[in-house]
């Protein structure tokens, strides 16, 4: 395959799938944002107190300062990779092991099948809200990747009930039936035949886990149970909230954090929805 050809199917996927490029376009201008951030000024500010509080966005400080002098745009250009961060331990290794207990549970059968679905069962009808918040207050030290941990701690259980569904389906097709006639083993067919088959599937359910990793993440950081290590955009809005901000009328402390992630949010609803077609031949003809 030439370059010209390639390029010409690439281009040709975006045009077929106009949710996922525009999807791609806010993801990347958070990206452009954190990296003209970095240009502009040291990431190291937003540890700097001896700024002048609650300056308004200026040529100095393009997000103004909060409370303590802190460069909203230094807490920005830490905080957006740090939420992300949180999102991808959570949101991966959630979707990891719901892949691995789905699988099983859906291929086997039997008892294997029948905790694996107590289990979950039992652990969605508790508010994850809830777990997460006794996970994270017996947690002496909570750090970004702690954090992410923490909410993956109960992603996994949604992730397996679906993935197990998929599989139940996917075990009584011909090809499967054709392997087993043919000798293969168990394992064989489940990562080689059955697995490539979900790709699509779990690409999308990728993106939804890795929104809800941040927004579980979120829910723990504004209660003031995020890392203390690092400033996320949930501790931005805790702070902010924390000093009354809002009442004074510091929009540029508040406002900046929901904006991004509000972009983040609207540019992986809009990636998992085009992933979500081209995983889903019947949302394709409607």
């Amino acid at each position: 395959m030439n370059k010209s050809t390639l390029v010409y199917r690439i281009l040709g996927f975006f045009r077929r799938n106009s949710l996922f490029l525009l999807g791609l376009l806010l993801l990347l201008s958070i990206v452009f944002l954190v990296i003209a951030g970095r240009l502009y000024l040291d990431p190291n500010q937003y540890r700097v107190f001896a700024n002048p509080p609650n300056l308004p966005p200026s040529l100095e400080h393009p997000l103004g300062t909060q409370s303590e002098g802190r460069d909203i745009l230094g807490l920005l250009v830490i905080g957006i990779p740090a939420t992300l961060k949180i999102g991808l331990i959570g949101g991966g290794v959630g979707l990891t092991v719901g892949m691995t207990l789905g699988l099983i549970s859906g291929y086997f059968g039997g008892r294997i099948d029948a905790i694996i679905r107590y289990i979950v069962d039992v652990g969605l009808t508790i508010p994850p809200l809830a777990i997460l918040i006794m996970i994270a207050a017996s947690i002496q030290e909570v750090t970004v990747g702690i954090m992410g941990l923490v909410v993956a701690s109960t992603s996994w259980m949604f992730s397996t009930r679906v993935i197990r569904s998929q599989v139940l389906s996917l075990k009584e097709r011909n090809f499967v039936w054709l392997n087993k006639l043919s000798g293969a083993g168990n394992f064989h067919i489940i990562f080689v035949e059955i697995l490539p088959n979900l790709l699509p599937f779990l690409a999308a359910s990728f993106v939804s886990a890795l929104s809800s990793a941040i927004l579980s993440s979120l829910g723990l950081e504004v209660l003031g149970l995020g890392p203390k290590d690092t400033p996320t955009l949930g501790a931005t809005i805790y702070y902010a909230i924390y000093y009354t901000a809002m009442w004074r009328g510091i929009w540029w402390w508040w406002l900046p954090p929901i904006i991004v992630l509000m972009i983040i949010f609207t540019g992986l609803f809009l990636i998992s929805a085009s992933l979500d077609v081209f995983a889903n031949p019947r949302l394709r003809r409607l």
